[in-house]
């Protein structure tokens, strides 16, 4: 239950291959309350924001020094529609602001 945890990374992991620092999303939730869920997606990608934009995350993972970042969801369940729309719009505004977004459905 990764997503509901809010307040906690859940991954980070280093591609050594593009240098890039990788934070992951785990939602492993369904999607009957998509309102709720879609907030909840919210508060953690904040989370994250906060977590490499406060420096944080350099006394924690050594080797995010001197490295671009990825913030990625992996879903569990397909999403709706309306996640789509969420998706594009966090992936403008983290694109926007110097990072990479991705996401993958099936873990």
């Amino acid at each position: 239950m990764p997503l509901q945890n809010t307040n906690e990374i859940d991954v980070i992991s280093l591609n050594r291959e593009k240098g890039i620092v990788t934070l992951g999303i785990i939602d492993s939730l369904e999607w009957e309350n998509e309102e709720e869920h879609l907030l909840l997606l919210q508060e953690k990608i904040n989370v994250y924001l906060r977590f490499i934009e406060s420096g944080e995350i350099y006394s924690v993972y050594e080797d995010a020094k001197e490295r671009e970042f990825e913030i990625k969801i992996y879903f569990k369940n397909p999403f709706p529609d309306n996640c789509k729309d969420f998706l594009k719009k966090v992936s403008d505004i983290l694109n926007g602001a110097g990072y990479y977004f991705n996401f993958q459905v099936g873990i």
